[in-house]
């Protein structure tokens, strides 16, 4: 500060004041009290006051600098799944392949036929599986991370094509193949209402965000809701030229989002009752929303997988290809860190991982003898994913413990001179 050669005798002052401020409350006040307590705050004030602005440091600014730091460093690590608490300042932060979830941990084998649909529940306590053996079935996910039958919902006279959780979890659809909606209670395991319409049958279905309603697809191409009662809320047709194969409604209620034309994608927008369209190369077998409802996720014939960011006017902004698909619906989905990556299942029997953002196909998952038909990431686990086949069975996928270690050790080994160990963070 003296070099700006403003007022130095009293820079010195203030200075002289900052290394002993008692010397300073002496000479103003003989009883210091809560003056001593302010009394560097208010030198620093002066200070501030004599010098410009541009040589101002700003309040708080080695804070937001080391965060800027955490947060480019995260963002740099394409294998970064873990959370924002698990970064630390004494080590540079970078993550393994090991943090995917990689390993078998569990296998599921209840179902007796192809299993075509899974999904965890929001708060990551119940995975729901649907299968061609014309049942669904309830998981407990447990303290310790395994998972144990809770209910097998039986009802169903054909195959169930999916099963979606209501938004508080207490309870689930089961979409029969062109058959009947039910509604399931799941402390109870018990039917507690059918959703049918004379004629027609439902393809797909979803949640109303409230949960006070359902959607659903029909066999003439019609979109119908109903009250959690039964009873007929709406039904239009359209424009649609084909049976609705997926159906969502966003989070505010505002848009609903299903396929209207073999590659187009429609954008309803329920309040103004205007329609905003997605237009694809080829024919779209299956999407899914993120969660912030800003991007959704679209399958399509042609073996590729396509990012979408659906606000304002829809543009692509990703594309995953390395699956293989040529005669099954196959899911994909969001998972890990906010969602930073997306996964897949695939007809050789794999389980594919790529990073979001970049497009880069990160890992293949080999262990199933059948096609994956889906794959869901818990929403609150960031390391565990679960896979459903035609093999008849669900694998659970976790942290890789053997390949952690290994890669713990290669770090010890690897540390620099000065006896700093870097380590993954959050292991």
């Amino acid at each position: 500060m003296v070099p700006l050669r403003i007022n130095t005798k009293r820079v010195h002052e203030l200075a002289s004041s900052l290394m002993s401020p008692s010397s300073l409350i002496s000479h103003t006040t003989s009883s210091p009290g809560k003056e001593s307590v302010n009394s560097r705050s208010k030198i620093l004030e002066e200070l501030q006051n004599l010098l410009p602005a541009s040589v101002i440091i700003p309040e708080k600014r080695l804070e937001c600098l080391v965060e800027n730091s955490l947060h480019i460093q995260r963002d740099s690590c394409v294998f970064h799944n873990t959370l924002d608490s698990d970064l630390s300042l004494y080590t540079d932060h970078q993550c393994g392949k090991h943090q995917l979830p990689s390993q078998t941990v569990q296998i599921l084998a209840s179902h007796t036929d192809e299993v075509w649909f899974l999904q965890f529940s929001h708060n990551g306590k119940y995975l729901a599986s649907s299968s061609k053996d014309q049942t669904a079935i309830i998981w407990e996910i447990n303290a310790d991370g395994k998972i144990s039958l809770k209910h097998t919902l039986v009802g169903h006279q054909k195959p169930v094509i999916a099963i979606l959780w209501s938004p508080d979890d207490r309870q689930v659809l089961t979409c029969g193949a062109e058959e009947v909606i039910r509604r399931w209670d799941v402390d109870s395991g018990d039917c507690a209402q059918m959703y049918e319409k004379g004629g027609i049958s439902p393809i797909s279905c979803g949640w109303y965000p409230d949960g006070q309603g359902i959607i659903a697809g029909m066999t003439d191409r019609s979109i119908c809701m109903w009250d959690l009662d039964g009873r007929e809320i709406e039904c239009w047709k359209g424009q649609r030229t084909q049976k609705v194969s997926d159906i969502a409604m966003t989070d505010d209620g505002k848009w609903l989002v299903s396929v209207c034309k073999d590659s187009v994608i429609s954008l309803f927008d329920r309040e103004a009752t205007v329609e905003r369209l997605i237009e694809e190369e080829d024919m779209i077998t299956s999407f899914s929303l993120s969660n912030d409802n800003k991007y959704l996720l679209v399958n399509l014939l042609n073996q590729e997988i396509r990012l979408w960011n659906i606000e304002g006017d829809p543009k692509i902004v990703s594309r995953y290809k390395g699956h293989r698909r040529s005669r099954f619906i196959i899911r994909s989905c969001f998972g890990g860190y906010k969602q930073a990556f997306i996964a897949s299942g695939s007809e050789d029997s794999q389980v594919y991982i790529w990073h979001r953002s970049t497009g880069k196909l990160i890992t293949e998952l080999p262990g199933h003898a059948g096609a994956v038909n889906c794959v869901s990431w818990s929403p609150t686990n960031l390391h565990m994913l679960a896979s459903a086949s035609d093999d008849g069975t669900i694998r659970i996928w976790g942290l890789d413990k053997i390949n952690q270690q290994n890669q713990k050790k290669k770090q010890v080994q690897g540390s620099n001179s000065n006896g700093v160990i870097h380590r993954c963070n959050g292991n």
